[in-house]
Order: structure tokens, then sequence, then C-alpha cells
């Protein structure tokens, strides 16, 4: 480990004091958690007194646990180890502790945890055998179920149990009703807030008494709104472009125009003549951070403006040259070879069965990009053996791993301020800390040049877009055989892409490459799953939905194609494929229900061409099927006018966030049909929203979001609706226009219309 870039001075006997923020809302943020470490209590509510640790405690927060605050006014502020960004998770939170603890949910804040592996790791990471804090794989409210409202449950228990102290009656003839603890017998009547300091002196209770579902007043009620929207209506929400700290500087840089590309020679003089920019530093580069050539300035637009002025001369001897024909061409190459197995059952045929039929087909899918509306940023601030991070932080863990690697400091020397993100479909949980990193190198390049001041890195739209890690490019190579009676009998599926993550042995399994494909739910005898996982320069990262987001494409489309070449409809050819998984048939029973699948669609305008679609998939303990029902034009342009979606999630908590996230994904998935990140000689092609087009307000369709009523626990709700959207639609362009899609993406007009 290299030394750190600022020593801590040892006559001052201690770290430097943390920069203070110039926004009111993160000077406030800072104050407040500054005075919980002062007053923190027992850290988890397995054992241990929760003992004030101030000679005041009346004034004191109650702090039972690392989850719950009660104040003394009977305000309730939940801790959140999740990040938010957009997908509704403060509001989850904030319900199961209000349900929980009896209170209004307008009495009720959510904070953001600080990096703290130790009190927020990930619950269901953990069940992985993976300890880290963040937030992805769609599993905040699953993991929150039940330490949440445990959390929420053994603050009540104390709360109640000083109540009955003080009042000398049995706690069980106490009952809560909007935070305020009643004794019904006597009449008594008083708030939370009158019992925090006694409560911080009862013991943690071992277990706790969590409500029934029948108990419930805000899980599952359609009347709860989210916790997140007022300040971001207003404008009070922070988020990382929103942070200036006393001294901040902005960094701005030029990264290589190929990826692995090495600065040779700069020029910076016109730059350094705009008035406003402070200095120009190299930013050293590797196969996970791009590096580059960074300006340094007061803003982020004179930063820009000596960006675009630099003259920079790369080389490019080592960079990566390929092109997207070319990796597609190896790619198909390596489909034709003997993969690596991954799921298998039966024996697959090489041929059709006696009167049957045999599909072979060969799917494309393209990178992509994450294109969140807020595109990377972080600030540093290193100083006194110490790193502040203020960042939309997804991945706390790592990032401050490898933050205290690049700065030569341990982790716990690393404090993360974790803001709101606008999106993030996540690329902000990056496995190797890129743009984190890159904070890092500037600001130990800008010290080299003796500016110690903090750094905030801001990259714009293209630069989000061309910095590599990207949802992998695929083929898929599948081979399925219908036998005489319509019985779908054979499906062998070879899947060649890039890893998701850094396997340990060429021969390794990423499970996250193959799902969707290896576990597909439909009841086939002979199957078998294989893959190649060829590395390349590109750095590639999951994005929403992950595996999914080519797998689903890949399957259900030759679902569809299946049910042709056996004669029979593609709702009902799924249907008997599934009588041994209720779940799947009830999602996707309800989804052709709503969508009306037994009668005609409607017919269009005169010489249009109308069609339905249907695909089903499981994703994140989620099950999701969808019906779409599209409109195909003389020239071959075609829109996606009305998907009908069935989710089953289990438990559901907040059902108009549910809503919420299907709908968003609906139109993320939709966007798959016409964005693509392509490669001219080791030249990312796209860079904004004119040639990189997400899906835009005006061709978003109807969306409707059917509900399955289920007890079971709840599950992934951010992710699964992504999947089934672009197969439903190429399902239903297949119905209006009797082509096949088997590459994505279609574009504008449909080639084989």
């Amino acid at each position: 480990m290299r030394d750190p870039i600022f020593r801590e001075d040892a006559a001052q006997g201690g770290a430097a004091q943390s920069t203070g923020a110039g926004a009111r809302a993160t000077l406030t943020r800072r104050q407040f958690l500054a005075g919980m470490s002062a007053l923190t209590l027992a850290v988890g509510f397995r054992g241990g007194l929760a003992v004030a640790a101030s000679l005041d405690p009346a004034k004191l927060p109650f702090e039972p646990n690392a989850f719950i605050r009660v104040g003394a006014d009977g305000t309730v502020t939940v801790v959140s180890e999740y990040l938010e960004m957009g997908q509704g998770t403060f509001t989850g939170l904030a319900t199961l502790a209000a349900d929980e603890l009896d209170v209004p949910l307008d009495k009720v804040s959510v904070v953001p945890a600080p990096a703290d592996v130790k009190k927020y790791a990930n619950p269901m990471f953990a069940s992985f055998g993976l300890t880290v804090q963040g937030t992805g794989g769609s599993t905040a409210m699953a993991g929150a179920w039940k330490q949440m409202r445990e959390a929420a449950a053994a603050a009540r228990m104390m709360l109640l149990a000083a109540a009955a102290k003080a009042w000398k009656v049995d706690a069980g003839t106490l009952r809560v009703e909007d935070g305020t603890i009643v004794h019904a017998a006597s009449g008594r009547r008083a708030g939370y807030g009158q019992f925090v300091a006694a409560a911080a002196r009862e013991n943690v209770p071992a277990q706790v008494v969590l409500k029934q579902p029948g108990d419930f007043k805000l899980i599952g009620s359609d009347k709860t709104r989210r916790v997140d929207v007022p300040a971001k209506v207003n404008g009070s929400a922070i988020y990382t472009q929103d942070i200036k700290v006393p001294g901040m500087l902005v960094a701005v840089i030029a990264h290589p125009p190929r990826l692995g590309g090495k600065v040779r020679h700069v020029d910076a003089s016109k730059a350094k003549a705009i008035k406003g920019v402070l200095a120009v530093v190299e930013v050293p580069g590797d196969g996970e951070v791009q590096g580059g050539v960074a300006v340094l300035a007061r803003n982020t637009w004179v930063a820009r403006q000596g960006r675009d002025a630099l003259k920079i001369d790369w080389d490019d001897s080592h960079a990566f040259a390929l092109s997207s024909e070319d990796i597609y061409k190896q790619f198909r190459a390596l489909a034709d070879q003997p993969g690596i197995v991954a799921e298998k059952r039966g024996t697959v045929l090489s041929t059709a069965p006696e009167g049957g039929k045999y599909i072979e087909a060969v799917y494309e899918q393209p990178y992509l990009s994450h294109a969140p509306m807020e595109p990377l940023n972080c600030l540093v601030h290193v100083q006194g053996g110490r790193c502040e991070i203020w960042n939309g932080e997804q991945w706390h863990t790592g990032d401050q791993a490898m933050a205290a690697k690049e700065l030569g400091l341990k982790p716990e020397q690393v404090v993360i301020h974790q803001l709101y993100a606008g999106g993030s479909f996540g690329r902000r949980a990056n496995p190797k800390s890129d743009y984190v990193r890159e904070a890092c190198r500037i600001a130990r390049a800008a010290h080299a040049q003796g500016i110690d001041a903090p750094i905030k890195l801001v990259w714009m739209r293209e630069d989000d877009m061309r910095a590599g890690y990207y949802r992998p490019l695929t083929v898929h190579k599948v081979r399925v055989a219908v036998d005489k009676a319509g019985k779908l009998v054979s499906w062998h599926h070879d899947v060649v892409s890039q890893s998701f993550m850094q396997l340990p042995k060429p021969d390794s399994i990423d499970p996250v490459l193959v799902e969707g494909a290896a576990d597909i739910p439909y009841d086939i005898p002979n199957f078998k799953v294989t893959q190649h996982a060829p590395k390349l320069p590109v750095q590639t990262q999951w994005l929403r939905s992950v595996g999914h987001t080519h797998a689903a494409f890949v399957g259900e489309t030759l679902m569809d194609e299946a049910a042709r070449a056996a004669g029979k409809d593609s709702y009902a050819f799924r249907h008997a494929l599934l009588a041994n998984k209720p779940r799947h048939r009830g999602a996707l029973d309800l989804a052709a229900q709503k969508a009306g699948w037994s009668t005609p669609l409607a017919a269009g305008p005169q010489g249009t061409r109308r069609g339905r679609g249907i695909a089903l998939q499981f994703a994140f303990g989620t099950y999701v099927a969808q019906v779409a029902e599209v409109t195909v034009q003389q020239d071959g342009s075609y829109t996606v006018d009305r998907v009908v979606c069935a989710v089953d999630c289990g438990t559901v908590i907040n059902p108009d966030i549910v809503a919420a996230q299907v709908e968003g994904g609906i139109g993320f998935g939709l966007a798959f049909l016409r964005t693509a990140i392509t490669f001219d000689k080791g030249h990312v092609k796209e860079g904004n929203f004119n040639d990189y087009p997400v899906l835009r307000m005006n061709g978003m369709p109807v969306v409707e979001v059917h509900i399955v009523p289920s007890k079971e626990p709840p599950s992934g709700i951010g992710e699964p609706g992504v999947p089934p959207a672009a197969p439903a639609v190429a399902n239903a362009l297949a119905a209006a226009t009797g082509a096949t899609f088997r590459a994505l993406p279609l574009g504008d007009t449909l080639r084989s219309a």
C-alpha cells in the first residue's frame, strides 16, 4: 500500500477537522451525524443496554439500534443502509418502521447511513456469503422486511416498557395510537417523546413481537406517499452536483478516445489561458480506470471550457481497436464451439424428432449504457490522514476500500457521505469503483502540484456514455425441438458474452451471465445451457436486471417461435409448460386475462398492422408477465400502444411504488429496442441522447400494472419489470408482420417488416 498523500500532523495530536459543506442541507446533515456519533447507544438490538452517553439524556434521541431514532418530540428518524436513487427505498423503509411503531408516516424522516459494513451490511448479500454494504439486486425491501420491522418493534417494546414503569401498570395493558401511548383503564395518554430517556435505560429485547399482517395499517396501503418527493419538488434534496464545500475545485477530465489509450503529450496553454482555470493535471490510467487529463477550476463551466481547449496527443499503440462487428464475428465463432455447461438435464437433440420440427436461431444484442439522468460525479477531500467522499453512494464497502487503497489509507479513514442519486441502474455499484478512484487520483495529482483543495469530479454526458462499463454485448445460439404432438422436448442454449465479474478460473460459470437462461421455468425434458466468457478490454458491469436483460429476449421470443412451430397459441403453449410452477402461471394468467388475450385485437387505421405479444420472466424473486400491443405502419415504423403487466412480488409494502417501478422498468426495457453502444475501431460512436435514444415521454405506451395478491415475504421490484418488455414487443411485432426478430436494436423502422 502506498503512503498516504496527506500525513496526519502529529503536533495536532489527531486527525484534522473535517471540512464543512457550504450547502445548508449538507451542514445540517453533517452536524446531525456528528452529534449522533457522540450519543450512539447499542449498535445492534440483539444484546446490551441502550445507555445514553450524555449528561442530559432527556434531550437526546432514543437510539436502541443502528436503524431507529426517536426524538424527544416524538418524531422518528430511520437510518437507511440503502441508496435512494429514485426507486422509493426511503419510503419503503419509512413505511415498515412507521407501521411497527404505530406512528403516522409524516412523523418519519429518513437519513442515509454512513459507510459502516459492521452495522449496515446488506442482509440479502450476506445470505449469499457476501458481507458488503451496498444497494443492488432489488434487495432493499426483501432485506429490510424483517430487519427494519424488528428494529422498530424493539424500539416500541422499550418505549412501552418505560411507560409501564412510569405509570406503574402492566405493559400488556398499553397500546399505541399514532405515536401516543394509551392506557385505557386510567385514561392516561402520552407521546413517545416523553419516554425516550427512560426507554434508553431499558434492556434491548432479545426477542421482539412483530405485527401480524391483519394489523398492518400502512404496509400494503395505497394511501401512502413517497417521503422523498417534497424535497425533490422544492429543490432542497441534495445531489452530488449540489454540494459545495469551502475551497472546492471542480475537475472535468479528458478521457482517451479509445479504451486503453495513454497520454503522449499535452499542450495546456490554451486551457490555462481561460480565466478561472487553476490547474491541469495528468491522471494515470490502467485497465480499470481510464485516466487522462483533468482541468481544475472554480466551477463546472470553466473546467469544461478548459478541458475542451486541451490539445492532447494520444498514444493508441496499446489501445482497444476492434469494431462491434469484429466482436460479433468472434462471438459467433465461439457459439459454434462446445461451451462450459451451466445447467443440464436429459439429452438435447441435434435434429428434429420424427414428425416434429427443429429451430436453430442466433441472437445478437449490443453493449448498453446505463445512461442515468445524473452523470457520474464524486467529491473527494483528503486531509490529515483522512478522506471524505460525498457521493450518490451505491457500493459503500467497495468504494471505501478502493479509495483507501488509492490514497494509502485504511478503510476506516475514508468517510462517505451518502447523497441522493439521480438514477444509477447499477452504474454506481461498480465493483472496480472506477469513477471514485479517478477522483482520488485527481486529488493525488493535484496534491503533487501543491493543491490540497476538495476536488469534485464531474463527468459530462459524453464522458459518462463513453467511459466503458457497459452491459456486455452477447451472442446466443439456441436449438429447440418440438415433437409431432406439438410438445417442446429439447432446448440447447449457448450464451457467449463477457462476464459480469472476474471469474476465478477460465472454466468457471458466471451465474449472473446465464441467469434467466439456465433457470427458465418451463417443463422441458431435455435441456442444456452452456457458456463462453471471452475476455476483452471493454469493461462490463451489471445493468438493471443484469443477465435477464439479454436472456429474456432470447428465451421469450424463441418460445413464441416454438409455439408457432407447434401450431399453438403462444399463451396456451406457455401455460401448459408451467403445470408445476403455480406462481409463474398465476402471473401469466393474470396478464393474459387483463389484456383480453382471448378477444381479438382491435384493428388499426387502414394500411396498418396490429399485433399482440406475451412474455414471462422470473427475476430477483419476482414473477412478471407482460402483454404488449403494437401498431406497424406501412413504412415499417411502429409504436408500442399498450403494455399490460402482472407482477407477483410477495407481500406489497407500497403498491404505488410497485406500480411506479414496474412502469419505469417497462420504459427502461423498451429502450433496448432502439439503443446500442457500438465501437468503430475502438471508438465509441454514441455520446449523448441524440444517438443513444432512451425512451422519451411521447414513446411511453399506456401501461397497466396488476399485482398478484400474496402472503409471501417481499421480493425485488426495482428490476423485474425490465426483462419481459422487449420480448413482449418483439412477439407482438412478429404477430403483426409474420417476421422474426433476433437482433437488437430493432431501430425506429423494422427492416424485415
